[in-house]
């Protein structure tokens, strides 16, 4: 059974300090590079999956997102990425980027849902109340973003997802064409023909604030997470050194 970190008990002393050192572990965890992680996620440690997980799960949200149109299926997408990964973890080659690998993963299960649902609902217009305002962002900032978001919706898919990898996501022509299995000058095509199908003040606003953009609420990521601990707990035995 998957388990997570579980601190010796032999004395109230002994548990606080293994306590201590336990949580300054997962506090370094996230300094850690992809590498050094995914070795320790082999040895089945929690924390390190966790970490990757975190450190990728707006990445891979996005991308299922651009493909599925639909915030519910996308987080599923994105689960589903996860678990495969775990499962296959050992057939990861270290020659690539770890983030490309788990991206690429992410866009197939997007497809194959895709693919699975084809009357499947995009989302509502106006996104669940809990997810609707980041902290800080007012009316018309949400306003905006939703005016953003709708029209991204509206392009042809394979100009969205490689418009929310590079404008939004931030990633390089060559990173993008990892992840979607593209040459770099279809990228650049792609990308160009999104820009152009956009209005001019909508390109003009997302060049300038495109970080909120089908953005990863807190308690999303912390489902997902949760989800996929709960579907690897009955696969594999994982557990977690407090060292």
């Amino acid at each position: 059974m998957l388990e997570q970190s579980r601190l010796p008990h032999s004395s109230d002393a002994a548990s606080g300090l293994h306590s201590k050192r336990a949580v300054d572990s997962v506090q370094s965890f996230t300094d850690l590079p992809d590498l050094l992680l995914v070795e320790r996620t082999r040895g089945r440690d929690t924390r390190a999956f966790e970490t990757l997980m975190r450190r990728y799960n707006r990445r891979l949200y996005r991308i299922a997102r651009s493909i599925l149109s639909n915030d519910d299926m996308a987080e599923e997408a994105v689960r589903a990425a996860y678990i495969r990964a775990f499962a296959n973890l050992d057939r990861y080659e270290p020659a690539g980027k770890f983030g490309a690998w788990l991206a690429r993963l992410a866009f197939n299960e997007a497809l194959t849902l895709r693919r699975h649902s084809p009357g499947a609902a995009p989302s509502a217009v106006a996104p669940p109340a809990a997810e609707a305002a980041p902290a800080g962002e007012g009316s018309d900032a949400v306003a905006t973003r939703q005016q953003l978001e709708d029209a991204i919706d509206a392009l042809p898919e394979v100009f969205r997802t490689v418009l929310v990898l590079r404008v939004v996501e931030d990633l390089s022509g060559v990173e993008v064409a990892v992840c979607l299995g593209l040459n770099e000058t279809t990228v650049r095509t792609r990308l160009y023909r999104a820009q152009q199908r956009l209005k001019v003040d909508v390109a003009r606003r997302l060049r300038a604030e495109p970080f909120n953009i089908f953005d990863l609420s807190t308690e999303r990521c912390d489902r997902i997470v949760a989800q996929v601990f709960s579907k690897v707990h009955a696969v594999s035995p994982v557990v977690s050194d407090a060292r």
